[in-house]
């Protein structure tokens, strides 16, 4: 059953199917370009995700044939629009997402503050074609919104530096041979890609969910002492849940888990 939540003209819209939430960039017309009303609508959505139990998991699109071209240079040259907001940074998501996995459904394109975008989600699926890159040096910027700072941890380094220091763009298809996308599909098939990923995420316990999601980013840049001290005490969380009894049970009596979220 699906449930929209916004109006079809706001600049984000949303869309319950089921524990899945479907986040939306629409400024199609603009190529999803990033100003105010999208960081804000982006950065409402994620609020909904991380307080509604109901919801496990999202899927990030873009509305129209791309994803996201980035920041709009028109509404940044016109007025000095800078499309930051409090606590989640650029975009409403680059400096935090969200608590709950979520997934970037990727056609024709994420350029720019666009790729940040994409990296700050969990996964990557990508229709064969599509454009990545951070083209910030040829417009007299760079990319400052998290492209510098995590693409060397998930990619190799003289690959990171091609793309912050010519501004070339990379296919879907190079992407995922270096791991940075997950899922490569046919084009026009990301949304409906990454919802089954997601349905697959929505289906395993919840408090296991987060609790996994925040340990592997954090311990990224965790010391190896923190990162198990860390780990210990979300671990220990997880163990004592309704839930961790309920898996093991179902496991026991050969049937589907049927999950509390506590």
């Amino acid at each position: 059953m699906t449930n929209t939540l916004t109006s079809l003209d706001a600049p984000v819209l949303t869309e319950r199917r089921g524990h899945i939430f479907i986040i939306t960039l629409n400024r199609p017309a603009v190529r999803n370009a990033i100003n105010v009303g999208l960081a804000k609508g982006l950065a409402a959505a994620l609020d909904v995700l991380d307080r509604d139990d109901e919801l496990r998991v999202a899927v990030l699109a873009g509305a129209g044939p791309g994803f996201c071209a980035g920041m709009d240079l028109k509404a940044f040259a016109a007025d000095g629009e800078w499309p930051v907001i409090d606590g989640r940074g650029f975009g409403g998501c680059c400096e935090r997402s969200s608590d709950k996995p979520l997934i970037a459904a990727i056609e024709g394109f994420a350029i720019a503050g666009g790729l940040e975008v994409a990296l700050s989600c969990d996964m990557l699926v990508a229709a064969r074609g599509a454009r990545m890159g951070t083209p910030e040096v040829k417009r007299g910027l760079a990319a400052g919104a998290g492209a510098l700072i995590r693409l060397p941890k998930r990619i190799p380094y003289h690959v990171a530096m091609e793309l912050a220091l010519t501004g070339e763009p990379i296919t879907s298809e190079r992407a995922h041979a270096l791991g940075l996308v997950n899922v490569l599909c046919e084009p026009g098939e990301a949304l409906e890609t990454a919802l089954r990923v997601a349905q697959g995420i929505a289906e395993n316990a919840p408090i296991a969910v987060r609790a996994s999601k925040h340990i592997v980013r954090g311990s990224i840049d965790w010391p190896e002492d923190v990162a198990w001290a860390e780990q210990a005490s979300l671990i220990d969380g997880v163990r004592r849940s309704e839930d961790a009894t309920e898996g093991a049970s179902a496991f026991a009596e050969k049937r589907a888990p049927h999950w509390k979220g506590r």
